[in-house]
């Protein structure tokens, strides 16, 4: 009887599974989670549980995450952008990055690694620059005193967009 070995056009997650290391081609897809404000962490984790990604949840401060061999909470100490610095350093095109910060979307989008909000709309090099424009007129008015909205509220039209969207994601990075 032959043994049971992983081949190379299997997921990588089944070479850690017979205790190899993957070959660098194949490193585990992730999902890295701004967790300190994400509203989709329970999507998330459902999304990953169903294929079999490894999940890891990064924040300033400490909270609960579920008891899994897939997730993996990091709470970094120092500065205002410390998670930011942990993700940015760990994104790879390997990688979906869920986040609602457009500065740490670009500093992701730059290591190849797909980006998405919360809203389960992505964030894409043709796009994170007006974004970004966006953002710093947003923050002048409001540094000058303007009252300006925020954001709409989140609906289950954003909680489903967002499912599809992590998924059409995952599906797009196991077919490599």
């Amino acid at each position: 009887m032959s043994e049971c070995r992983p081949s190379l056009s299997q997921p990588a997650v089944l070479w850690h599974r017979h205790g190899m290391n993957a070959p660098p081609a194949m490193s585990p897809i992730r999902i890295l989670v701004d967790g300190d404000a994400c509203p989709v962490k329970d999507e998330v984790y459902k999304v990953a549980w169903r294929h079999e990604i490894h999940v890891v949840v990064v924040s300033n401060s400490p909270f609960r995450v579920p008891v899994h061999p897939l997730v993996r909470r990091v709470v970094v100490d120092g500065g205002f952008d410390a998670a930011d610095d942990w993700i940015a350093a760990e994104a790879s095109p390997r990688c979906v990055v869920v986040t609602a910060d457009i500065l740490l979307a670009d500093r992701c989008l730059k290591t190849g690694a797909v980006v998405l909000s919360g809203n389960g709309k992505p964030f894409t090099a043709n796009s994170i620059g007006g974004q970004i424009a966006t953002r710093a007129i947003m923050a002048d008015l409001r540094a000058g005193g303007d009252v300006i909205g925020g954001p709409a509220p989140f609906s289950k039209a954003d909680r489903s967009r967002f499912l599809s969207a992590l998924d059409e994601a995952l599906v797009r990075l196991k077919r490599g």
